[in-house]
């Protein structure tokens, strides 16, 4: 093993030491890939730097990241969410079950709608759990519903992390975007299965709301709520995704109909304000900075690993990993879910994604699959504890006799029912290979 390569484990190790001591990402990334790629190949590195940090900045693709970010942040602030889970609550409301089926519905569509995981986990997390324990919900199935039903915004589309693995995998967000619609509507499809079992093994833990409550609005005056409250920001998000998918508007393009198609919804309901535009405007500089700030950095740890002979030494440790490319697979798939663990998606997306991909690129792999499939798996670190973050985002907002005990009992049931599902993906890559394919991607 020669001294750079020596010296690009030492990067890596490193960037993970001042991950667990606490350093933020960006600067961890940075310090770690400025320090062992100056003492790998001295200044030069510094005079590479410049033209890769150009290339982040002026990317069209990644402007679309701020203007799905003010798309989002617009919806969750204005509280549409509330009138929406009321409506579609008291649609289900006389299932068993059925306040945790709308609660998974409403994650989808606050999933396609905002993208943003704590955001939706606390908007569903203060609006919903009070009221489903009331209703006589398990603490756990409770917690485990908003969990997971918040963190479908990492896989159904206009997702932050789909914009950026298309970058890192060189396929476009269209492809990206359709790949991923049918593998996270699935999902959500194992997810409304389960409850509705739970519903019929278990009513007692998943009680129907009280009739007295389901009679408080008529059907006349529901079907007017679904109209006026559920088809805006589902129409917005069909035609976002649907401009995008269908090779009408580019990503950046739809992003644009979609920041300020969400602006005239807030103001078509009478809930538009100067200080709200300010809080979102805010919120969207902060959310966007964060990323792109992470970006940046990623460029000088990437550089200075492919620089060291980083990749070099993937490609000989995949050589170990028994099974060849579907073992290749299967290690990729088990080393990201034991990372989600400790790290957050797009640490693992922008550093430890990127390591791995020349060995599948050599390989002839479909890197639309793969994506998709490493999209699934980083869903996951959200809820894997100790450092799931959704776990945290509910504790947060959660009623004084809700126990972290509680929220991890609930969210176990569906970390595996996610898994199930990146196994379905994987034995049939139709499921993410079929849309794009017939679309003409």
């Amino acid at each position: 093993m020669s001294p750079n390569e020596l010296l690009a484990i030492g990067m890596v190790a490193t960037f993970f030491g001042l991950l667990i001591i606490g350093i933020p990402v960006g600067m961890a990334i940075a310090s770690s890939a400025l320090i062992f790629g100056y003492l790998g190949f001295g200044p030069l590195l510094f005079n590479l730097l410049p033209s890769r940090i150009y290339g982040v900045v002026t990317n069209y693709t990644l402007m679309a990241i701020p203007l799905f970010v003010f798309m989002g942040v617009m919806l969750e602030k204005s509280r549409l969410a509330e009138e929406l889970l009321d409506v579609i609550g008291h649609l289900y409301g006389r299932m068993a079950g059925g306040m945790a089926i709308a609660i998974v519905l409403v994650g989808v569509l606050l999933g396609a709608a905002t993208g943003i995981v704590g955001a939706t986990i606390v908007t569903l997390g203060l609006l919903t759990l009070p009221t489903l324990l009331r209703r006589g919900y398990s603490k756990a199935i409770a917690c485990g519903t908003i969990c997971a039903s918040g963190t479908l915004g990492q896989i159904i589309p206009p997702s932050l992390v789909l914009i950026l693995l298309a970058d890192i995998l060189g396929e476009s967000v269209g492809t990206m975007f359709a790949a991923a619609m049918i593998p996270g509507l699935v999902l959500a499809g194992i997810y409304v299965v389960t409850l509705i079992a739970v519903g019929l093994l278990r009513p007692d833990l998943v009680p129907p709301i009280d009739a007295g409550e389901r009679a408080a609005m008529s059907s006349r005056e529901l079907a007017k709520k679904v109209v006026i409250v559920v088809l805006p920001p589902l129409g917005l998000v069909i035609a976002v995704l649907g401009s995008i998918i269908g090779g009408v508007a580019a990503p950046t393009e739809a992003a644009s109909m979609g920041a300020i198609g969400s602006l005239l919804i807030v103001i078509l309901a009478g809930k538009f304000s100067f200080r709200l535009l300010d809080e979102v405007a805010r919120a969207t500089l902060l959310i966007s900075a964060m990323v792109f700030f992470i970006l940046i950095c990623a460029q000088a740890f990437g550089l200075a690993f492919r620089g060291l002979g980083g990749e070099q030494l993937v490609v000989r440790m995949f050589e170990w990993v028994p099974g060849g490319v579907t073992g290749g697979i299967v290690f990729l798939m088990a080393l990201l879910f034991v990372l989600g663990f400790f790290l957050e998606w797009i640490e693992i997306t922008y550093v430890a994604v990127p390591l791995f991909l020349p060995f599948f690129i050599q390989n002839n792999v479909d890197l639309v699959w793969l994506g998709t499939m490493i999209c699934l798996n980083l869903q996951t670190s959200f809820l894997t504890p100790p450092f799931g973050w959704a776990l945290f985002f509910l504790k947060g907002v959660a009623p004084k006799g809700v126990t972290t005990l509680d929220i991890y009992r609930g969210v176990v049931p569906f970390i595996g029912l996610q898994v199930l599902a990146l196994v379905l993906l994987f034995f049939v890559p139709d499921l993410a290979t079929w849309l794009p394919r017939a679309i003409g991607w």
